[in-house]
């Protein structure tokens, strides 16, 4: 159970909080934060100053205002409680602070709490990439009439992200009252509506020679807002000094998304091949010229100028390759071929892998907890590739999935 110290337990935000921690079984509120305390009944003490907190907690979540930053440094500064920072409108000096402290400290900060926003963040970083300088980039935001900073912190994180495909080389034009000439290609045009209760809502706009497109997030209440935060406390218990963000919380979610596997590969390993490059040269090209198509492959370090090889193909093309193996087995006869044929190529992939450390080891110990042997591993950011019986297909795949909750 993580216990939870929750800044500005009173305001808007801070009771969707409230409500949301009701139906998790895995966060406990320990403690809240108001300016005025006693202005509604809780089932946990409110206290008027963060200083004045007696209760242990696991992480500290806020939903405030920016000038509340200065207690909230001061408070995991003398505490070390991971903070998540859920509200906006800082100043750049404000950010200063906060990455200055996050050097000692485990910080998380995101402009926007909702998971839909910052999977847009991908979204238009991939439309700008594709449209370039041939298009022009207008963002509005919309607002309830109570929101007091404009533009919205998520309107300048969505700028943010955009500009980064340009190299930051284009600059912001918030609004153009009283402005008299043309647009720049070099600008990001941000604006701002303010009124009734509008949860939130955010378009990014690229406009070219006669189409646009349109990206939109609508948030329909602040609950979203609340489980994205509740991501986040989950995400922070127990980490160190650092910085994080929303997209380092949703990595963690997706370190494995997806697990499948391959029951018509067939493997061959050449063992105590010369370590010289013109013969795996020559061994795959005779591959290709037979139409083999090559999966995975693995060559270990060379030993006395002897290296292992191992690849895999479908099953229906190993009496062939093993045919061409065997021309090089009689012109170097040290070499030891090895056919595998009932064989699974288990897949495990995961955006999140690249970003976290401990992914192999956790699939490593779950084929273990198993008994279950490896016969070929190849990995790239995303993914790992194994070989095993094909018998135990079923107890491998059972494993991981436990492993990741999946």
């Amino acid at each position: 159970m993580i216990k939870l110290i929750l800044h500005g337990c009173n305001g808007k935000m801070g009771r969707a909080v409230v409500s949301a921690v009701e139906e998790d079984k895995d966060i406990e509120i320990v403690a809240g934060v108001d300016r005025f305390p006693e202005s509604l009944n809780n089932s946990f003490p409110v206290y008027d100053d963060l200083s004045r907190v007696k209760e242990r907690a696991d992480v500290l979540l806020d939903f405030s205002i920016p000038n509340a930053l200065p207690s909230l440094l001061e408070y995991v500064r003398k505490t070390s409680v991971p903070l998540v920072i859920a509200t906006t409108g800082y100043s750049p000096e404000d950010l200063e602070a906060i990455e200055k402290q996050s050097e000692k400290t485990a910080i998380f900060r995101a402009a926007n709490m909702s998971i839909g926003i910052n999977l847009m963040y991908e979204l238009i970083q991939k439309a700008a990439s594709v449209f370039g300088d041939n298009f022009d980039i207008e963002i509005i935001e919309k607002h309830h009439n109570q929101k007091i900073d404009a533009p919205s912190g998520t309107a300048l994180a969505l700028a943010d992200a955009v500009n980064e495909v340009f190299l930051n080389s284009k600059h912001y034009t918030y609004g153009r009252h009283s402005k008299t000439d043309r647009r720049s290609k070099n600008e990001i045009g941000i604006h701002a509506i303010r009124g009734g209760t509008i949860a939130g809502e955010h378009t990014v706009h690229f406009a070219g020679q006669d189409e646009i497109l349109e990206i939109t997030h609508i948030a329909q209440s602040r609950r979203i807002f609340a489980l994205g935060a509740l991501t986040a406390v989950k995400f922070m218990a127990g980490k160190k000094n650092g910085l994080y963000t929303m997209a380092d919380a949703l990595l963690a979610q997706s370190a494995v998304t997806n697990i499948y596997t391959d029951n018509e590969q067939g493997m061959i390993s050449v063992n105590y091949l010369p370590n010289k490059p013109d013969i795996l040269s020559e061994l795959f090209h005779s591959l290709s010229e037979k139409g083999i198509i090559i999966d995975m492959i693995s060559q270990t370090a060379p030993i006395q100028e002897k290296i292992n090889l191992s690849f895999t193909l479908p099953a229906a093309s190993l009496e062939t390759a093993v045919k061409l193996v065997k021309n090089f087995e009689n012109r170097y006869p040290d070499i030891q071929t090895q056919v595998y044929e009932a064989i699974t190529q288990v897949a495990v992939e995961g955006l999140g892998m690249e970003r976290q450390s401990g992914i192999a080891a956790r699939i490593f110990q779950a084929l273990a907890s198993q008994n279950i042997s490896i016969k070929l591993i190849t990995t790239s950011e995303t993914k790992v590739s194994m070989v095993i019986d094909r018998q135990e297909e079923k107890s491998a795949v059972e494993a991981i999935m436990k492993a990741f909750n999946l």
